[in-house]
């Protein structure tokens, strides 16, 4: 499915100086990666009991900078074998475009990337048809300025030039109106891609765009994330905090009282629009999933989440990228670190 027709309408890359836009900095990351990384790769990958011919009907991937997240992006995004890509990502914006409640498109008719412009599936249209006016909004200002969902889509087209893409932003949202817009959304996808006989792992899956913890006291804003403290022995607790919250909620069988397990875990009781634990994806894990589950009940499927590996962008060598133009955005310190959740789920 294609917007040919439409006039070119193109999103532009707005972090040129964390992910790769232009098609020398692909090649030369993924030749990096090949050359340096590859067994950590095949390691992950054998440890999670993913190979070749594994696919992915929906996968949670990290968005930092690439000199972090590192070879986790390939791991993970190799076994997305779709061309209609999903990509339900954070609103990081939401409180100064005053966004809550509904989930946010763009007009967009490509979005320029690294080996050429991407093309947005015209299902985009058809979708937000289904929907009713008070679940979503159409907003090409944040869509431009927001930078989970740029990040992740190089490595899908390093792997597929001819992928399209449909960009889903989630900002505030209390989790029983994630319910309120899940439910149709998965509703609003099978029936559109039904209609073109469209299969859910085979021609189009679903992306959730997310980091994991945002820990430290130091260049936050002013703000302390360092719940338990930064020394080694906090940061050990810190990383067992997040296994915990993956192992309770992300892997294994999607069931919503994990998804709402998650929110707990994430979101404070008392004011939805607080991190309880500083995963910026506080939204847009549940509802993504939520979105996945209600379409594997439609669809007669039992999803399974495997964990393909957990890194924090202080716990192993930076691929180097100052030689092809690129850099870091923040730092990265046992004061200001992230963790990066590689998740798959088949």
């Amino acid at each position: 499915m294609n917007n040919d027709s439409s006039p070119l309408n193109i999103r532009q890359m707005i972090d040129t100086v964390g992910f790769a836009s232009r098609p020398v900095q692909m090649d030369e990351l993924m030749n990096y990666i090949s050359a340096n990384e590859d067994d950590n790769i095949k390691k992950a990958l054998l440890d999670a009991g993913v190979n070749n011919s594994t696919i992915w009907k929906t996968v949670i991937s990290p968005h930092d900078d690439y000199t972090y997240v590192g070879y986790l992006y390939p791991a993970l995004l190799q076994n997305v074998k779709a061309k209609t890509i999903i990509l339900i990502g954070v609103c990081h914006k939401a409180k100064q475009f005053n966004l809550e409640n509904k989930i946010i498109f763009d007009s967009f008719s490509h979005w320029k990337m690294p080996y050429g412009n991407v093309l947005v599936s015209s299902l985009r249209n058809e979708i937000i048809g289904q929907l009713n006016t008070d679940l979503y909004e159409v907003n090409d200002t944040v869509q431009s300025v927001e930078h989970s969902v740029e990040a992740i889509i190089p490595f899908l087209q390093y792997y597929n030039r001819d992928i399209e893409i449909i960009s889903i932003l989630v900002p505030y949202v209390y989790y029983n109106k994630m319910e309120e817009i899940s439910r149709p959304l998965a509703r609003a996808i099978k029936t559109v891609t039904d209609k073109y006989n469209l299969q859910w792992g085979k021609d189009f899956a679903i992306i959730i765009s997310t980091d994991a913890v945002h820990y430290g006291d130091e260049d936050w804003g002013g703000k302390n994330f360092a719940l338990y403290g930064t020394d080694s022995a906090g940061y050990k607790l810190a990383v067992n905090h997040e296994y915990e919250i993956m192992n309770n909620c992300l892997t294994g069988n999607i069931l919503q009282a994990k998804i709402k397990k998650f929110v707990d875990y994430t979101v404070k009781e008392e004011d939805y629009k607080d991190y309880k634990w500083t995963w910026c994806g506080r939204y847009s894990v549940p509802l993504g999933l939520l979105t996945t589950l209600y379409l594997q009940k439609l669809y007669g499927d039992d999803l399974n989440g495997v964990l393909i590996k957990y890194a924090s962008s202080i716990d192993h060598p930076h691929i180097p990228v100052k030689d092809i133009g690129m850099g870091v955005t923040a730092p990265a310190n046992i004061h200001h670190w992230v963790g990066y959740s590689a998740i798959g789920y088949k």
